[in-house]
């Protein structure tokens, strides 16, 4: 395969997405910041539908930090247990109840540092609360996001860190939360892992990944 062009045309990828999904937005159900919080730790290794059905009922029996914090690890183990790793993410969402509870009187704080701290929080994880609950703009990198974006060579770099900080020097800020959403949907309707529909992509024009699997 070609190495990546030095000149993408960042302009026309951005403005062919938008067309594509005027609509994207986060998938996963929520209310208010600690349900979005809760609902994207829970997201590791299982998909947005599946995480939409166990907080639903979740979060009719246990709405707040206070009610979560009450539970034992096993108690809520067998509330997420259809989920992967849900012993590992049972026990990081009673501690950041806890934490939450103890430390900011059950709020979410708005700051990434603070955000961090809490277990079962990273980087991608902060990256979506501050976004989608608090209208900071941010580019959180799941693996759609790093699949999508080297192959239309929007990045170039197997590190997460990397590929955000690359998208965000090509990226207008005010167009990181809508872009992040629209990758994410493109990689989960069209740019699949496996089988991607390059043949009938609106972007393959532009696609450095397209246009040489293609041939």
């Amino acid at each position: 395969m070609k190495p990546k062009p030095k000149r993408v045309p960042t302009k026309e990828i951005l403005s062919t997405l938008g067309f594509m999904y005027p609509d994207a937005h986060c998938e996963l159900d929520y209310r208010n910041p600690f349900e979005l919080l809760v609902a994207t730790i829970l997201s590791a290794q299982s998909t947005d539908r599946q995480v939409n059905i166990v907080t639903k009922s979740l979060f009719e029996k246990h709405p707040t930090p206070f009610d979560i914090a009450n539970l034992t690890a096993d108690e809520l183990a067998e509330e997420i247990r259809m989920l992967g790793l849900f012993r590992n993410k049972s026990k990081n969402i009673l501690q950041t109840c806890q934490i939450l509870v103890e430390k900011y009187q059950g709020e979410v704080p708005n700051d990434r540092a603070k955000l961090e701290e809490l277990p079962g929080v990273g980087r991608k994880t902060a990256n979506v609360v501050l976004s989608n609950a608090f209208g900071v703009p941010a580019l959180a990198v799941d693996t759609h996001v790093q699949r999508v974006a080297n192959r239309l060579a929007l990045a170039d770099s197997e590190n997460v860190l990397e590929t955000e900080r690359q998208l965000m020097r090509r990226v207008p800020r005010a167009e990181w939360t809508d872009t992040h959403h629209r990758i994410i949907w493109h990689g989960r309707r069209v740019c699949s892992a496996r089988n991607p529909k390059c043949s009938s992509c609106q972007l393959l024009e532009f696609c450095w990944y397209g246009k040489n699997s293609t041939k």
